[in-house]
């Protein structure tokens, strides 16, 4: 992809909120549960494997500030070690055969008079399905670009 097109996606982008360590923590032993997710072919194999990625995570609970930091750096550079070329994905997210088939229309073009009924739906929804919420990480903010290539919404 030449620059050209990756400044154009940069302006869409919406800016990643500011984690806490154990946020970082959470959030890199869930990636590496779904890397193990995409490699283990059988439920037994994943349980087993799950287990030791959970015990190691467990030996380093009570690890001072600092070693956490280097530690959240070394997971993140073993995650891209250990990615799957192509990850396991839920049909309906990004990626997934189901991803935006029906996609929902915006009220304003089923009721362009702005006459809605009592029993239309109150709530916005996200191109992932899940309910928009003023502020949250996909707030829509600013517009939400969908890779398809990654397999992820940012």
């Amino acid at each position: 992809m030449n620059q050209a097109f990756r400044l154009a996606g940069d302006q869409f982008r919406q800016q990643l909120p500011e984690l806490t360590q154990s946020q970082q923590v959470v959030s890199i032993y869930r990636r590496g549960l779904r890397a193990l997710q995409s490699w283990c072919v059988d439920r037994q194999i994943f349980c087993e494997e799950a287990d030791k990625l959970r015990m190691e995570f467990e030996s380093n609970r009570s690890a001072s500030p600092a070693l956490v930091t280097r530690l959240i750096k070394e997971a993140e550079l073993k995650l891209v070690d250990y990615q799957h070329p192509d990850p396991y994905c839920i049909p309906g997210m990004p990626g997934g055969s189901l991803f935006m088939r029906n996609p929902p229309l915006p009220m304003s073009v089923c009721f362009p008079d702005g006459d809605l009924p009592p029993d239309a739906p109150k709530r916005e929804i996200n191109p992932d399905w899940s309910t928009a919420v003023t502020g949250g990480p996909k707030s829509g903010s600013g517009q939400v670009v969908v890779d398809f290539t990654r397999k992820n919404m940012t």
